[in-house]
């Protein structure tokens, strides 16, 4: 599996850390994220990582930025992406469940570590349950 990851200055030390876990599951991770500090604009992240996803170079994409709703916003300007931001486990379950999004959004500054590395687990761990949900799926794209 090859994961796409983004992110903007809020989200550089989550996305070293979950780079890797990935990468201790043997996860390929494609880094579209900046590795600094200094102010960037999200969308400069979400775009490559969202693109890497919908051309079938990453099977799932994780989008990391303060309030994680910049990039959930800009992921989801892709018809084929299904972005989803998550601040708890039992959401990042449900998004891939019902929902069957792609790509994780997580806001670095209202989750801590622990908690962002159990949902990205949960995340690619869970299969979309398909069913009552596919219809439901299959509406959302313009």
């Amino acid at each position: 599996m090859k994961l796409a990851i983004g992110n903007d200055h809020a989200g550089t030390d989550y996305k070293t850390k979950i780079a890797a876990l990935l990468a201790e599951k043997g996860i390929e991770v494609l880094n579209f994220g900046t590795d600094g500090a200094d102010s960037v604009d999200y969308p400069d992240f979400a775009h490559p990582t969202a693109k890497a996803v919908v051309e079938g170079n990453a099977t799932f994409g994780i989008l990391i930025c303060g309030s994680g709703n910049g990039v959930a916003i800009t992921a989801n300007k892709y018809a084929q992406i299904r972005a989803a931001l998550c601040w708890n486990v039992e959401l990042a379950t449900l998004a891939r469940e019902h929902n069957d999004a792609n790509v994780l959004c997580i806001p670095a500054r209202f989750v801590d570590f622990e908690t962002a590395a159990a949902m990205v687990v949960a995340f690619l761990e869970t299969p979309f349950a398909g069913g009552r949900h596919q219809n439901r799926v299959a509406k959302i794209s313009c």
